[in-house]
C-alpha cells in the first residue's frame, strides 16, 4: 500500500510539468500582449526579453509555497495519505481546466483556479472526515483558512475593477498630453513619460523580483538594520522619487544625443518585468503542490507512522523549494512560451478586443454588452454637453489618429495600438501589482493585466461605433469565464476527491488515463482547428484594380465555393434520404462556416475599394456583385441545411421515397452541371462557363416540373404538413440558388476577355 504514495508523487511530478506546460500557454498573454500588440520591437526580441524575464523570475522565486501548503486550508487537521489524496485532485483538476480554456483561447487567473481547486478539494475531505465521525457540517470551518479564501474573493473583484479605472484614466491623461504624434514631441515631455514608467517598472522589478528572494529577508546596516523587504516597503516615496529622477535624466540623454526611441526601451523594460512577476508569483499555482506532495512524503517516510495517522502539521512551516526545480520550472516554461500555439491564440483573444483597427469579431454581441454601450453613449454625450466647445475640440486632436494610407497586404500587419498604449498597459499593470504586493493583497496578474489592457482601449476611444458591442461582450465573456473557473474549479476538484477518497488506486488510475485521453482529444481538436484556418478551400481576398484581374484572381474562390456548395447540397439530400442526424448537424455547420467566409470577404470591401484608382472603378463594381451572388448561395445552402437538420432532429415523418427520388434527381444534374463549373475555374477555362450557362433553362424546368408534381401530390395523397413545407423550402430554396450561381457565371462568361492582360495593385517592396 505504501507504495502507491510513490507511484503518486511521480504523477505528480508529471501532472506538474503538463500544468506548467498548459499554464504557460494561458498566462503568456499578460506580459506578451502589450509588446506583440505594438509590434514595437521584433517578435524574435520579444520572446528573448520574455524568456530572459521568466527564467528570472524563476530563480528569484523565494520558494514559499504557502498557498499549496496552508493558504487556504489548516494542514493540521489532515493526515498525511488525505493531504496526498487533496493534491492529486487538485492538480487533475487544474490541469483539465486550463487546457479548456485555453482551447478556448480563453485568458484565465491560474491563482484563482488553483486556490479555488484547493478549497474545493480541502472542503470534500473535510465533510468526509466529519461524515466518518459523526460531526456536524459546520464542523468544516476548522479545517479552511476563511481568512484567506476571504481574501481572494475581494482580491478578484477590487482588480477587476481597479485595473480597469486606473487603466482608463492613465491611458487617457497620456493620451491627452502625448497624442498619436507622440514621436514628435518635445524630448522633455518623452523623458517625463519614460522617467515616470521607468521608474514604476524599476519599482515593479524591485518589489517582484529582488523582494521574492532568499536574501530578501536579510537586514543590512546600511538601510538601517532593516530587511530589503521592509525597505522596499516602507520606503516607497524616496525610492519612486529617485528612480523618478534617474530615468527621466537618462531619458533625456538617451532620446536627445542617442536618438533612442524611448517607447520602445518601456516597452522592452515593461514585458522583462511582466514576464519576472509571472515566474516568481505565479510559479507556485504550477509546482507548488508537487512540491508540497514531495515533502510530505519525505516527512512522512521519515516518521514511521502509518499515513492514515501521520498528521500533516509539519506544512505549516516555511520549507524553501531548492533552487535546481525552480531553474528546471523556468526552464520547462521558457519551451512553452516558444512553442507552444494555443499561447499564441489566447495572445490573440486580448489583441482582437483592444485593437485599434477594424479585426474580425469573434464574440457576439449580448444584451448586457448593449446596454452597456447605450448607456455609455448617453453619458458621454452628457458629459460632453458640459464641456465648453473650444476644449472639446482641442481634447478631440490629441485623440485623432494620424491617416495611414490603406494597403491590403499590410492591413493586417498594422499594430494593434500604438507605443504609448502598449507603455501605458506595461506601466498600470506594474504599479497595482507592486501596490498590491506591498500591501499583501491577494492579485491575480491575469486579472489586472487583461482588465489594465481593457481600459486603455475604452481610453483610446478603440472601442468605436462599430466595434464597442463587440468589444463589450467579449470582455464580459472573459470576466464571466473567470468567475466561472472559481466555481468549476471548486466543484470539479471536491468531485474528484471524493472519487479519489474511495477508489484509491484505481480511482487514480483511471481519473489519470482519462486526463490524458481529454488533453490528447484538446490537443487534436486544437491542431485540426488550425489546420482549417489553413485549409486549401479557405477564400483568399482579391488584390487586383482591374475586372480581368479580379476574374483571374477570385476564380480560386469561385471553384473553392462551388466544390462546397456541391458537397453541402448533396450531403443535405442524403442526410435526408437516411435519416442521418449526426451528417446533417456537421453539414448545417460547413454551411455556417461558408457563410462566414463570404462574410469576411464583404467586411473586406472596403480597404479593396481603398486601393482602387479612379480608373478601377468597373473593378469594385464586379467584385461586389460576385460577393452578392455569393452571399445568395451561401444564404440558400446555410437554410437547406439548417431546415434538412431540424426536419430531422426533431424526429419528423420521413420524406417519402418519390420525394426523395425527385430530389436526388436534382442533385445529380446539379452535381453535374457544378462539377463542369468547378474545373473551368480551377483550370481558368472561362469560356467553357458558356457551356454550363446552356444548361440552365434545362435545370430550372427540372426543379418547376417537381414543384407542380409536389403540388398534385399534396392535393391527392399527400398528408403531412411538415413534409409538404419541408419539401417545398427544399425546392424553392434549391431554384434560388440555381439562379444565384447562374447569375454569377453569367456575369464572368459576359466580363471576361482573355485578350486583355490583368492589372494589379502595385504592392510596395517589403
Amino acid at each position: 500500500m505504501d507504495n502507491i504514495y510513490f507511484l503518486m508523487l511521480i504523477a505528480l511530478a508529471i501532472l506538474a510539468i503538463a500544468d506548467l506546460v498548459v499554464g504557460v500557454s494561458n498566462d503568456a498573454v499578460n506580459f506578451l500582449n502589450s509588446a506583440i500588440g505594438s509590434k514595437a520591437i521584433s517578435f524574435r526580441t520579444i520572446m528573448i526579453v520574455a524568456s530572459f524575464g521568466i527564467a528570472a523570475g524563476a530563480l528569484f522565486s523565494s520558494g514559499m509555497m504557502e498557498v499549496a501548503r496552508k493558504g487556504i486550508f489548516n494542514p493540521g487537521e489532515f493526515y498525511f495519505d488525505e493531504i496526498m489524496f487533496i493534491f492529486m485532485a487538485v492538480m487533475i483538476t487544474d490541469i483539465l481546466l486550463l487546457d479548456f480554456f485555453n482551447t478556448l483561447g480563453m485568458p484565465t487567473s491560474t491563482t484563482v483556479s488553483i486556490v479555488f481547486e484547493l478549497l474545493g478539494a480541502a472542503v470534500a475531505m473535510s465533510l468526509i472526515k466529519i461524515g466518518a465521525d459523526n460531526g456536524s457540517f459546520s464542523d468544516v470551518i476548522n479545517y479552511i483558512n476563511n481568512d484567506k479564501a476571504i481574501q481572494i474573493i475581494f482580491g478578484i473583484l477590487l482588480s477587476v475593477v481597479v485595473a480597469f479605472s486606473v487603466g482608463a484614466l492613465v491611458q487617457w491623461a497620456s493620451r491627452l498630453l502625448l497624442s498619436y504624434n507622440f514621436e514628435k514631441k518635445s524630448t522633455w515631455v518623452g523623458a517625463l513619460f519614460g522617467g515616470f514608467a521607468l521608474s514604476s517598472i524599476t519599482y515593479f522589478i524591485l518589489m517582484k523580483g529582488i523582494g521574492g528572494t532568499s536574501f530578501a529577508s536579510e537586514s543590512y546596516a546600511i538601510i538601517g538594520n532593516i530587511t530589503i523587504k521592509e525597505f522596499l516597503e516602507t520606503q516607497v516615496i524616496y525610492l519612486v522619487l529617485f528612480n523618478f529622477l534617474i530615468w527621466s535624466s537618462v531619458s533625456f540623454i538617451l532620446m536627445k544625443f542617442a536618438k533612442v526611441n524611448i517607447y520602445k526601451l518601456i516597452i522592452g523594460v515593461g514585458t522583462f518585468a511582466l514576464a519576472l512577476a509571472f515566474a516568481g508569483n505565479d510559479l507556485v499555482n504550477f509546482i507548488g503542490v508537487p512540491i508540497a506532495a514531495w515533502q510530505s512524503y519525505e516527512a512522512w517516510m521519515a516518521s514511521g507512522v502509518a499515513a492514515s495517522e501521520f498528521s500533516m502539521g509539519i506544512l505549516a512551516q516555511k520549507v524553501p523549494t531548492p533552487t535546481l526545480m525552480l531553474f528546471i520550472a523556468g526552464m520547462v516554461m521558457v519551451l512553452t512560451l516558444w512553442f507552444s500555439s494555443k499561447a499564441k491564440s489566447v495572445v490573440k483573444t486580448s489583441l482582437d478586443l483592444s485593437s485599434q483597427e477594424a479585426t474580425k469579431e469573434r464574440f457576439q454581441p449580448n444584451f448586457l454588452s448593449r446596454s452597456l454601450v447605450r448607456f455609455t453613449i448617453t453619458l458621454s454625450e452628457f458629459l460632453t454637453s458640459l464641456i465648453p466647445t473650444a476644449l472639446q475640440e482641442k481634447i478631440d486632436n490629441q485623440f485623432k489618429k494620424p491617416v495611414i494610407t490603406l494597403s491590403k497586404n499590410k492591413v493586417h500587419e498594422l499594430p494593434a495600438f500604438d507605443m504609448v498604449r502598449a507603455a501605458v498597459n506595461l506601466m498600470v499593470a506594474g504599479i497595482l501589482i507592486s501596490i498590491a504586493t506591498s500591501y499583501k493583497l491577494p492579485l491575480s496578474t491575469t486579472y489586472v493585466t487583461f482588465m489594465v489592457a481593457m481600459g486603455t482601449s475604452l481610453a483610446d476611444r478603440a472601442w468605436g461605433a462599430e466595434s464597442a458591442v463587440y468589444r463589450v461582450a467579449g470582455v464580459l465573456n472573459v470576466i464571466g469565464g473567470w468567475f466561472g473557473t472559481a466555481i468549476i474549479a471548486f466543484i470539479a476538484a471536491g468531485a474528484i476527491l471524493a472519487l479519489i477518497s474511495f477508489g484509491k488506486g484505481a480511482a487514480i488510475a483511471v481519473l489519470l488515463l482519462l486526463a490524458i485521453l481529454l488533453l490528447a482529444r484538446n490537443y487534436i481538436s486544437h491542431n485540426k482547428k488550425a489546420k482549417e484556418l489553413r485549409a486549401e478551400d479557405s477564400l483568399n481576398r482579391a488584390e487586383s484594380s482591374s475586372i480581368q484581374g479580379v476574374i483571374i484572381e477570385s476564380a480560386k474562390n469561385i471553384s473553392n465555393v462551388l466544390k462546397r456548395t456541391n458537397k453541402i447540397y448533396t450531403n443535405s439530400i442524403n442526410g435526408l434520404a437516411k435519416q442521418d442526424v449526426s451528417l446533417l448537424k456537421k453539414n448545417k455547420k460547413q454551411g455556417e462556416k461558408l457563410s462566414n467566409e463570404i462574410d469576411d470577404l464583404r467586411d473586406h470591401i472596403f480597404y479593396f475599394i481603398k486601393n482602387l484608382d479612379e480608373n478601377s472603378v468597373g473593378a469594385s463594381n464586379f467584385y461586389i456583385n460576385a460577393l452578392g451572388y455569393l452571399t445568395d448561395i451561401a444564404q440558400s445552402l446555410e437554410y437547406i441545411g439548417k431546415v434538412s437538420h431540424k426536419h430531422v432532429n426533431n424526429n419528423h415523418k420521413k420524406l417519402k421515397y418519390n420525394q426523395i427520388k425527385e430530389l436526388k434527381q436534382i442533385d445529380l444534374k446539379l452535381e453535374e452541371i457544378l462539377n463542369q463549373t468547378q474545373t473551368a475555374f480551377a483550370n481558368q477555362s472561362f469560356e467553357e462557363i458558356g457551356l454550363v450557362l446552356n444548361q440552365k433553362e434545362d435545370l430550372f424546368a427540372m426543379v418547376s416540373d417537381k414543384i407542380q408534381t409536389q403540388i398534385a401530390r399534396t392535393r391527392t395523397e399527400e398528408s403531412s404538413p411538415k413534409n409538404t413545407t419541408l419539401y417545398f423550402s427544399l425546392l424553392l430554396e434549391t431554384k434560388d440558388l440555381i439562379t444565384s450561381t447562374m447569375n454569377l457565371l453569367q456575369q464572368y462568361h459576359n466580363e471576361h476577355d482573355g485578350s486583355i492582360k490583368p492589372a494589379t495593385i502595385d504592392q510596395p517592396k517589403k
